[in-house]
């Protein structure tokens, strides 16, 4: 870990963060209220954390809580950095390093994503099996040892998938399974963008979890991610996504998150 991850990770122990955690949780947009399942949270916000990526994005709310969830101990960040804000891929490293360094194993991603499926509609949950990145953007080029050369068959643990499909199933929640596409962004993907992605496999859009799983792989933490849909894909059902959209979505899909959630962790 580098002297400033040092840094960080003294600072947050300072605030009364103390590991080993079971596992940690990243808030994409909009879904930050999913926090308010910790119990007795002790609550950091990312300025007080050296080295932590000060987020600019609506909808996050930039602190960490960590507390219990049933009975796991889960270390939540309350939204995160994007490659689009900073022009550095690598912008989520630090956050990941520190959470392996509390001893976390298992790291869950939520994001917001646009969806390419008629039948995967807005409010939607989808877990993601694999995704697809040609954006020439990689969060390692640059890292000069052979840890660079991170494997990504099953990149999404299929034991941590498994989990949550019985934890939906036991929730009643309903949740879909598909392929995500990143696209580095802010703008959104244009109809044509889309419609390649569709011939490509994708059923997933977003801007955000690829380099962080990236990331966390390289490190050997065992990954999920979910992707909460917020808007059909642009030119797709109607589809025409806007920021606002995103987050008014985010807010009535909330609750299956939730839901989902509180059943895995128990």
């Amino acid at each position: 870990m580098t002297h400033s991850g040092q840094d960080a990770l003294l600072t947050i122990k300072e605030w009364g963060v103390e590991g080993p955690f079971d596992y940690g949780l990243v808030l994409g947009t909009g879904l930050g209220p999913v926090a308010d399942l910790v119990q007795n949270p002790v609550i950091v916000p990312y300025a007080q954390i050296p080295g932590f990526p000060k987020g600019q994005v609506s909808g996050h709310s930039a602190r960490i809580v960590a507390g219990m969830i049933g009975k796991a101990r889960i270390f939540v960040m309350q939204g995160r950095a994007h490659y689009y804000e900073h022009g550095d891929p690598a912008i989520m490293r630090m956050p990941i390093e520190t959470m392996a360094a509390l001893g976390i194993k298992n790291l869950i991603l939520t994001n917001a994503a646009g969806s390419l499926l008629e039948d995967v509609p807005p409010g939607a949950l989808s877990l993601i099996a694999d995704h697809i990145n040609l954006s020439g953007v990689n969060p390692l080029i640059g890292v000069s040892d052979d840890s660079r050369f991170v494997p990504m068959v099953d990149a999404y643990d299929p034991d941590l998938r498994e989990a949550f499909k019985q934890a939906a199933m036991i929730s009643g929640v309903t949740l879909n399974e598909g392929i995500y596409h990143w696209f580095p962004g802010p703008s959104f993907e244009t109809p044509a963008e889309i419609r390649a992605s569709k011939m490509l496999g994708a059923t997933l859009v977003g801007m955000s979890t690829v380099p962080e799983v990236i990331l966390a792989r390289r490190i050997g933490l065992r990954v999920a991610a979910i992707s909460m849909v917020t808007n059909y894909g642009a030119g797709l059902f109607g589809g025409a996504p806007s920021h606002s959209e995103t987050k008014s979505v985010a807010t009535e899909a909330v609750a299956k998150m939730r839901a989902l959630l509180e059943q895995f962790f128990k």
